[in-house]
């Protein structure tokens, strides 16, 4: 689609740390539209004050897209059109908008992206991983009991794996890693993509695990973690065993699970139920 049409839904991406990422077609649709809707407006009236935009804004987040929804298909419908934006990058891939979307598309209205920027995939396209085939996560649960239940399950996931993790949690989320995957499998954390404090910290999710833990500048600012997908056959059965362990033990005794997970899967004991920390006691069983 070329230039603005009435009656159109439009997915903006935003940059994610340097303004100069802005597209003109980015430019010229915010300018254009009726309505934008934001997550935050405070951040992205910023954004717009910036590109010397001026065009109003309505706020849209996970606690009032019920409401808020209606509203701007409404405004489409009477042939406006409206523009979704989120913090940072492309809207939906783990901020709010879904719903829009989907509202969007089963009332008929025409919905068009306006592609930009996004987190995962920069960090996918500079992290130095296999790129043909990958898993995005997302956010992992917030509490490391949950989490590591979690990481239990992706631990044989033969693709990599993209995850986005919060500066107060991204300490305890890399030593987790370690802890479930092994401080030997690939990883790299992105912190700060394309703003002044970019860095890259690898090659492993021990060393990760160390270099943040020691040093406080490691644990500021915005988190991608690229991890590599469990690459031979020791790798796969441990993972595995590792999962099945993770379902056994919420009806066995530690010992136990780990024993017939072993059998079942093949994987070491010890690596299951030892000082890695799959054992009763540990910090795996209460929260972070």
């Amino acid at each position: 689609m070329g230039a603005v049409n009435t009656g159109i839904v439009w997915i903006v991406a935003t940059p994610i740390g340097n303004l100069g990422d802005v597209s003109e077609r980015v430019r010229e649709v915010l300018r254009s539209v009726s309505l934008i809707a934001a997550e935050d407006t405070r951040r992205s009236r910023s954004l717009l004050k910036h590109l010397g935009i001026a065009t109003p804004m309505i706020a849209l987040h996970e606690h009032n897209e019920r409401t808020v929804v209606p509203q701007l298909l409404a405004k489409v419908r009477a042939g406006e059109n409206v523009a979704l934006v989120s913090d940072a990058g492309t809207p939906l891939v783990s901020d709010p908008g879904f719903r829009l979307v989907r509202a969007a598309r089963e009332a008929g209205v025409p919905v068009s992206p306006v592609p930009g920027a996004c987190a995962a995939i920069a960090a996918l396209s500079v992290a130095g991983m296999p790129s043909d085939r990958f898993v995005f996560e997302g956010f992992l649960p917030p509490k490391s009991s949950a989490r590591r239940t979690r990481l239990r399950e992706l631990a044989g996931e033969a693709r990599t794996l993209v995850l986005y993790e919060s500066s107060h949690r991204i300490q305890a989320c890399c030593e987790d890693l370690r802890d479930v995957f092994g401080a030997g499998r690939e990883a790299a954390l992105l912190r700060e993509l394309t703003k002044l404090h970019e860095t890259w910290l690898g090659s492993t999710l021990g060393e990760i695990a160390t270099r943040v833990a020691e040093d406080p500048e490691q644990r500021l600012g915005e988190f991608v973690l690229v991890v590599a997908g469990a690459g031979d056959e020791a790798d796969a059965k441990l993972a595995e065993g590792r999962r099945v362990y993770a379902l056994l033990r919420a009806e066995l005794a530690p010992a136990q699970a780990a024993k017939l997970a072993a059998a079942i899967t093949g994987a070491p004991r010890k690596a299951l139920y030892g000082d890695r920390g799959l054992g009763a006691g540990n910090r795996e069983f209460g929260d972070v």
